[in-house]
């Protein structure tokens, strides 16, 4: 009797974890299937964020070692991320408080919530705040501390211990990466320490992800995939993803 893909899929990670690589006609013949049925599952694998393709294989996944400038990030699958924010923004409630993270998908809830006097925002993103100046007739919160000029944010103790003294309905978390092995990620150690924060004061933790965050890993942990209440994704999120997001009993929304 053949082999499952989940059974395959347990057998090739053994071997990763064992010897950091695997080749494609190995794994035929110990798994007593095709050289394709192999370079198929390695596919569904490198989706899933699991492994890393190479010639004749696979390696282990490798973490993203650095985000490209904000500037950059705001012009990377722009139409994905506008649509990602619109859905986030019909999710909030009359008379709820949110917080929005740093991040060029979360800023974009804003430009959804022109129309909504009733809603308050609390940020410590410079960019957020400025915006939230521009088009948002609510009360904003801004969570000051530290400028970091590269990142237009706030952090470190400052920031955090407002954010303490307050409960809110709703967190939408930007992240650097989504992993099924590690979670929610970010680059920066401040970032992902603010994230966690928001999240613990939050009744709902909602991550707004373009698909291009599936699979990746980056330096600091925010917090662990169960740890999120729902999660907003484009609509080239993979079938495999939405199928281990929701075994994992994390509501998924396609923007």
């Amino acid at each position: 009797m053949s082999l499952t893909f989940e059974e395959r899929k347990k057998t090739i990670l053994q071997l990763l974890t064992q010897d950091e690589k695997v080749r494609v006609p190995h794994l035929a013949e110990r798994l007593n299937v095709s050289s394709e049925t192999i370079r198929r599952d390695l596919d569904r694998l490198e989706k899933e964020g699991l492994l890393k393709k190479v010639y004749g294989g696979a390696v282990k996944a490798r973490m993203h070692a650095a985000e490209p400038p904000y500037l950059q990030r705001m012009q990377t699958n722009r139409e994905e991320k506008e649509a990602i924010g619109k859905l986030a923004a019909g999710l909030v409630k009359d008379g709820e408080t949110i917080m929005i993270d740093n991040g060029t998908t979360t800023i974009e809830v804003i430009r959804h919530l022109h129309e909504r006097p009733d809603v308050t925002i609390v940020t410590h993103s410079v960019s957020a705040m400025m915006l939230a100046m521009e088009r948002f007739p609510g009360r904003v919160i801004f969570a000051g501390g530290e400028i970091d000029v590269s990142l237009q944010s706030a952090g470190g103790a400052l920031t955090e211990r407002l954010l303490e003294q307050l409960k809110v309905h709703k967190a939408f978390i930007s992240v650097g990466g989504i992993s099924l092995v590690d979670g929610i990620t970010d680059y920066d150690l401040k970032e992902a320490s603010v994230s966690r924060k928001m999240m613990e004061r939050a009744e709902e933790a909602i991550v707004l992800a373009d698909h291009s965050k599936l699979g990746a890993s980056a330096f600091a942990k925010i917090a662990d995939l169960q740890e999120v209440s729902m999660m907003i994704i484009g609509r080239q999120c993979p079938e495999e993803w939405i199928e281990h997001l929701r075994r994992k009993q994390i509501e998924i929304a396609l923007a």
